[in-house]
């Protein structure tokens, strides 16, 4: 049995109403695990993926940790800064779009993935409503046809603009694969740039009665803003086709085909400190939080509740609507720790 799947396993063995008489009556009197340790968390450079990281944050605070300042990098960097050990841990690897950004920084063999952070994550493409119905589009593969193509086109080239991913988040490898495995290269321009001004420019020809076609993921607050069934809908691929030809992996959602696997957003250690510091591991394991709730607070940011206090304060929020959750995951770290 591995490390994890033992902590796994015997989290399973506590129950909610120990752990909450933990909390209450011994995390005061008793030494915390975390005394005297400091951690480093690296995070993206992302603001909107900030508020997941401060619930972890604040756990382990509650064990006694002395969390640093978190790191941001991009993603490929922060799994190579967790493999070195200049970072102990993040709560940002996406298990399958990230896997060659974590094997290719040592894999399993430097680094630890603990828990799923946020399961249930989606990525793909969407075009408004109106356009889809009036013209029948459904699949990415429509836009093969120079008809339907210049419909999205903005600049006028003759090709459709895909608002698409930043560079270094991953997503944009997919995004060209695809292109050149689905025949779209003539027809289709991926636009890559800072994702959230690119989508600014997207919503507002939206709001302009104009086209759009763009890459976004779940959860984040542009699902708030174009809804989909209301706004937008998601768009089919031909096929599933991965840039590492792993092609059985689950890439549907409501019937659709979205082209990128179902995916789970992991918390994940460095693996010397996770074995030297089985209180963080385990609280770690146990730190989950749904999409629905990132991207209600994603929401919150785009209307203007954007600073880091903000976020700080969401986060706090969080916990005190959560606090049994919360108080239950602590007190199962703790006596762990023990073991």
């Amino acid at each position: 049995m591995n490390f994890t799947n033992k902590f796994v396993k015997q989290f399973a063995s506590v129950t909610l109403a120990s752990s909450i008489g933990l909390v209450s009556t011994q995390l005061s009197a008793e030494a915390l695990p975390g005394e005297g340790v400091e951690i480093t968390p690296i995070f993206p450079s992302i603001a909107e993926e900030r508020f997941r990281g401060e619930i972890a944050i604040a756990g382990l605070e509650a064990l006694g940790y002395d969390v640093q300042e978190p790191k941001e990098s991009e993603y490929a960097t922060m799994m190579l800064a967790l493999s070195y050990g200049d970072a102990d841990f993040s709560v940002h690897l996406w298990d399958k779009l990230h896997d060659t950004f974590y094997q290719k920084a040592g894999g399993d063999d430097t680094m630890m993935k603990v828990g799923a952070m946020m399961p249930g994550v989606l990525q793909g493409y969407l075009i408004d409503k109106k356009t889809a119905e009036e013209y029948n589009i459904t699949n990415l593969e429509d836009f093969k046809k120079p008809e339907i193509a210049k419909l999205f086109d903005s600049n006028g080239d003759g090709k459709a603009d895909l608002t698409g991913c930043n560079p270094g988040w991953g997503c944009e490898l997919m995004i060209d694969h695809h292109l050149e495995a689905y025949g779209l290269t003539d027809t289709v321009t991926h636009n890559r740039g800072s994702y959230f001004a690119l989508m600014a420019d997207t919503i507002a020809r939206y709001n302009d009665g104009e086209p759009v076609l763009y890459y976004t993921w779940v959860p984040q607050w542009v699902s708030g803003v174009l809804k989909e069934g209301e706004d937008v809908t998601w768009l089919s691929v031909p096929f599933t086709d991965m840039p590492d030809g792993n092609n059985d992996v689950i890439t549907t959602y409501k019937d659709k085909n979205l082209g990128f696997a179902v995916d789970e957003v992991m918390s994940v250690v460095n693996r010397d400190f996770g074995l030297e510091n089985p209180a963080a591991m385990a609280l770690l394991a146990q730190v989950q939080i749904s999409t629905t709730d990132e991207s209600v607070q994603n929401l919150k940011m785009r209307n203007g509740e954007n600073s880091e206090a903000d976020i700080k304060r969401h986060a706090a929020e969080w916990i005190a609507s959560h606090q049994e959750l919360f108080d239950s995951w602590v007190a199962t770290a703790k006596g762990l720790s023990k073991q």
